[in-house]
């Protein structure tokens, strides 16, 4: 049985690092035959979770946007990958706007299997308290299991991930899931 998998993008950079790294990752995917698709939250209108609990009577998020879209695809995969670079040794504010928005749909993302991708111009111990932060997320969802972390060491001007051990990682990973 293919596994559906969804990648989130949350770079504002078009061709960032962790842009590129979510891309082989959905190679990987394809080539194990995965049922597979990166969605990118550049240029998506996401609010900020106003935490009316209203979700918790209509059964989903009240608020009209694109995370309503995303979040239905998230809940519907089996494998989720968040990709963010690092900003302030922590993740995305739009990748943070969406996790927060998730509040509506966090018992349909239980026992999902996740990875994170995270890129920095930093080393992997500085890049801690982000898979930290991603892991904050996971902890609030039963049965969640965070199957990898893929570190994009050194890479912070754009084009730098290119050569760098984490590109053949994210493949791999994504190659994994047949």
């Amino acid at each position: 049985m293919s596994k559906r998998v969804v990648i989130i993008s949350s770079t504002y950079r078009a061709g960032g690092n962790s842009d590129v790294l979510c891309d082989e990752f959905l190679r990987g995917c394809q080539e194990a035959g995965c049922e597979a698709e990166k969605i990118s939250l550049r240029g998506k209108k996401i609010g900020f979770c106003r935490a009316c609990y209203a979700c918790r009577k209509a059964g989903e998020c009240v608020q009209r946007d694109d995370a309503i879209a995303i979040m239905d695809a998230m809940c519907a995969a089996d494998v989720i990958v968040l990709a963010t670079p690092v900003y302030f040794y922590s993740l995305s504010g739009q990748l943070k706007t969406l996790i927060d928005r998730c509040l509506s749909c966090g018992a349909n993302l239980a026992d999902k299997e996740f990875y994170f991708i995270a890129t920095a111009a930093a080393d992997r111990a500085a890049m801690r308290r982000t898979m930290d932060a991603l892991r904050g997320f996971t902890d609030c969802l039963p049965g969640a299991k965070v199957m990898g972390e893929i570190y994009g060491e050194g890479a912070w001007q754009l084009g730098e991930i290119q050569g760098n051990p984490a590109l053949r990682e994210a493949y791999e990973a994504g190659r994994s899931l047949a």
